[in-house]
């Protein structure tokens, strides 16, 4: 892995990891690791409800990095750019799980995903609910199939506000990590 994959996943993983992966995102990788995170979750104390949210936000996690990366051009630095690489970490905090995934995207869409991004994170509980019923009867989709409606449901299940940023890899892609947090008190189960 080149040496700007390695400082990106370095900055993405934080706790006890449970589960890493960078490759080539694919169905079969998105399958796997859910079946995968489904038996290491088995043996964790932590409440059903809080592994139920976990899972849920983890698949909508998986499925944008299948579906919303870029792929650049490669600059000669390494073959992983020349797929759909994504980088996906969740692991353990003390009293939290953190999902962190990372994958290329075009500088051109910055904007429009820190946009949404701020927009979501401005809102409040009860405003999110409704803004998540406005985007679910008023959908648009974007090019790529999306609309919108997974960066809410993540903000929703998570109770936190999504934490992003952006690494410049070249001129024209940027590799973006998204990061949910999960709180998880494991007194109980």
């Amino acid at each position: 892995m080149s040496v700007f994959l390695d400082q990106c996943y370095e900055h993405m993983n934080k706790g006890e990891v449970i589960v890493a992966y960078k490759g080539t995102i694919g169905a079969d990788i998105i399958t796997n690791t859910l079946s995968l995170v489904e038996l290491k979750l088995e043996n964790i104390d932590v409440q059903n409800a809080v592994k139920k949210k976990l899972y849920n936000i983890l698949v909508e996690s998986l499925q944008n990095l299948y579906h919303h990366v870029d792929v650049p051009l490669n600059n000669g630095e390494s073959d992983d750019c020349k797929s759909n690489f994504g980088i996906f970490i969740l692991s353990k905090l003390e009293d939290a799980f953190r999902i962190s995934t990372g994958n290329f995207i075009h500088h051109d869409r910055i904007p429009v995903i820190k946009e949404k991004i701020d927009k979501i994170n401005s809102l409040s509980e009860e405003e999110l609910k409704e803004f998540y019923k406005f985007v679910l009867n008023n959908q648009k989709f974007s090019e790529k199939g999306g609309g919108g409606l997974g960066l809410i449901d993540m903000a929703r299940k998570s109770g936190n506000k999504l934490d992003y940023k952006f690494f410049k890899y070249s001129d024209d892609f940027e590799f973006f990590n998204l990061t949910v947090v999960i709180n998880a008190p494991s007194n109980l189960n």
